[in-house]
């Protein structure tokens, strides 16, 4: 450690020739007197002094540079003190908010209050595991149509392997509840990797966001199945009209697009007639089981009448609403339902509408979603049509179906 610098030279060899000339005369007769004790004794006194004297000053130097050593070791303890401290507190503070979230909505928002400071950066993505597919909770996945693309990175990641490409510095954190995943938390860094206090920071947070999640699966799975359909395993049409009336007043705050998909078995009377309602049931329970599997746990899955469904799609566009209600159009048409030791072939008639930009009108969302699908009832049924006011896509669907 240097105590002085080049600056310093000329000053301290002025004020050593101040010393001399100042003391001069005692200096002498200090070495007189030291030379006359050393005559009288025979001992090398001036030498023992000025190694005495060396020894002193580098005793000091040394007790001065270990204070100064000692006191940024302090300074950076208390540092990390404070660091600490303040990570804990945004712990505490990330915890309680989660423990007053009694579902997704509220945990949505405690994610986007707490969590970047957290992290340390704002690219946060959150995957909840609904069965076997991921659904976006939180983060850049949220309103694109990239999920599933997030969702193989989700099991690269949990599986212990980094991103590629634009993902290369993604981290993920599996969110464990007991000994099952119910989600992954992603940090994606743009300019490195998560420096390890961060890294620690989100482990910390994992478990408590895990928790906050299946708590809130739990609650949805409670309140779904009281108001569920027994035959289809669907949503009532009481409940799906406060569902859709809430979904449409967040997309309007969110200016998110929200889709609607109306359906109608077709001619399921002749069945009826022909194999008796009990047939017709089992048509429906099939019906119900095939929406489940097709769909995202966040779709909303109604019978709104006799044979009659609907399916609430938030945060999906009309060309995306489309390709849902083609898949469901197969697998309806192509899987044909065992009955008496014959296959009853079954279609269905699809009619689609979008939400218009701030529109909070459910029944009217609904209209026109059903004169759609009254359309394409018209039409022969097994098809898929939209509603009048998606004039260019309804041609171009048309033009689809026609090849």
């Amino acid at each position: 450690m240097k105590i002085f610098g080049r600056q310093d030279i000329l000053p301290l060899v002025g004020l050593a020739a101040a010393v001399v000339v100042l003391f001069s005369a005692p200096i002498s007769r200090l070495f007189s007197l030291a030379r006359q004790v050393e005559e009288q004794s025979g001992l090398s006194l001036v030498p023992a002094l000025v190694m005495l004297a060396v020894v002193l000053i580098f005793h000091e130097l040394r007790k001065r540079h270990q204070a100064q050593t000692a006191a940024a070791v302090a300074e950076t303890v208390r540092r990390e003190a404070d660091v600490r401290m303040e990570e804990i507190e945004r712990l505490v503070a990330f915890g309680q908010a989660l423990g007053r979230s009694s579902d997704f909505d509220a945990i949505r928002v405690s994610i986007a209050r707490y969590l970047p400071s957290i992290a340390g950066t704002d690219r946060l993505w959150v995957l909840v595991r609904e069965g076997t597919q991921w659904e976006a909770l939180a983060g850049v996945t949220r309103g694109s149509e990239e999920t599933l693309r997030w969702g193989d990175l989700a099991e690269q990641l949990l599986a212990g392997q980094g991103g590629t490409g634009e993902e290369a510095h993604a981290v993920g954190f599996p969110l464990m509840a007991g000994a099952s995943a119910v989600g992954v938390l992603g940090v994606r860094m743009i300019d490195g990797p998560l420096p390890p206090e961060r890294r620690r920071a989100v482990e910390a947070a994992a478990p408590l966001l895990a928790l906050a999640i299946r708590h809130a699966q739990l609650g949805r799975e409670v309140r779904e199945n009281s108001v569920r359909d027994a035959l289809t395993g669907c949503f009532t049409r009481g409940h799906a009209m406060e569902v859709i009336d809430a979904e449409l007043r967040r997309a309007r705050r969110s200016q998110a697009p929200v889709s609607l998909i109306v359906f109608d078995i077709d001619r399921l009377k002749d069945v009826n007639d022909r194999h008796g309602h009990l047939c017709g049931d089992a048509v429906l329970a099939v019906i119900g089981k095939r929406m489940r599997e097709v769909l995202r746990g966040s779709d909303l899955k109604c019978r709104y009448s006799g044979e009659q469904f609907l399916v609430l799609l938030p945060e999906t566009p009309l060309p995306g609403a489309r390709r849902v209600a083609e898949t469901l159009r197969r697998e309806v048409a192509d899987r044909p339902v065992p009955w008496a030791g014959e296959d009853l072939r079954i279609t269905a008639s699809f009619g689609l509408a979008q939400a218009l930009p701030g529109e909070v009108n459910v029944q009217a969302l609904i209209a026109r979603a059903d004169l759609a699908q009254y359309r394409a009832k018209e039409e022969g049924g097994n098809c898929v049509r939209f509603a009048a006011e998606t004039a260019p896509v309804t041609a171009d669907a048309d033009r689809h179906h026609a090849q």
